[in-house]
């Protein structure tokens, strides 16, 4: 049985009246799947997480602590998503990579949000797919995968449907930092994935038929990083 990691963009998680269905949705597809991979999921903070960050910005806050206040909002999605779950995966969400790596050995799904100031959830992802020897890291999105351009500002913007991974560092490295930024991979995260050469799959997570696709490594409607 593989690993896969599928990190949950907080942007699809937490979007509108809909969320309880798709939390339900969500946490059936990853039940399912749990009985052919050992899953670990990390949920990012969205909408939320960036406009507590823009309070707490705005208040004088430091960007350190700011980074804290998004991490307990990935924590919180992260509890809604086991609160989903249910007993089929760790009951609370993992706050280190020992933790989630111990917790993964007798559960088939751990969830967890960020861990440290200064790292994204798609650095944590990257971080536990190396340490678990995952097969793939799927991230969850709210668009259909690595474009062009900002496909949501430019309606020229094409989807890549394949790339490597100097030419997913060189895109995301042009993206600005600090923390909350949305972005479709994080710089750090993409020079992880090279280094240990996990494949990684980047698609729209509220399809959940394209979900499934990805976490099984079939052919799949998004960008499939390889070197």
């Amino acid at each position: 049985m593989d690993t896969v990691v599928v990190s949950v963009g907080g942007s699809i998680l937490i979007q509108d009246k809909d969320d309880i269905t798709y939390l339900r949705k969500l946490a059936k597809v990853l039940i399912g799947q749990s009985t052919k991979h050992r899953l670990f999921v990390v949920t990012g903070g969205g909408r939320m997480a960036r406009e507590y960050i823009r309070i707490g910005r705005e208040l004088g806050a430091p960007e350190s602590y700011l980074d804290e206040i998004g991490i307990e909002v990935t924590r919180l999605n992260a509890r809604l998503l086991i609160t989903a779950i249910g007993d089929h995966c760790y009951h609370v969400p993992a706050k280190t990579i020992e933790e989630a790596i111990q917790a993964g050995k007798s559960h088939q799904i751990v969830v967890m949000g960020g861990l440290h100031p200064g790292f994204t959830t798609d650095a944590v992802s990257a971080m536990i797919a190396e340490r678990a020897g995952a097969a793939r890291l799927v991230n969850a999105t709210s668009v259909n995968g690595v474009f062009t351009a900002d496909p949501k500002k430019d309606p020229k913007a094409k989807l890549i449907p394949r790339m490597t991974y100097d030419e997913l560092i060189e895109i995301v490295d042009k993206a600005d930092r600090g923390a909350g930024p949305n972005v479709v991979f994080d710089p750090l995260a993409a020079r992880i994935v090279k280094r240990a050469r996990i494949e990684t799959i980047v698609c729209n997570g509220r399809n959940l038929k394209v979900l499934i696709n990805a976490i099984e490594g079939e052919p799949v409607s998004g960008t499939v990083i390889t070197g």
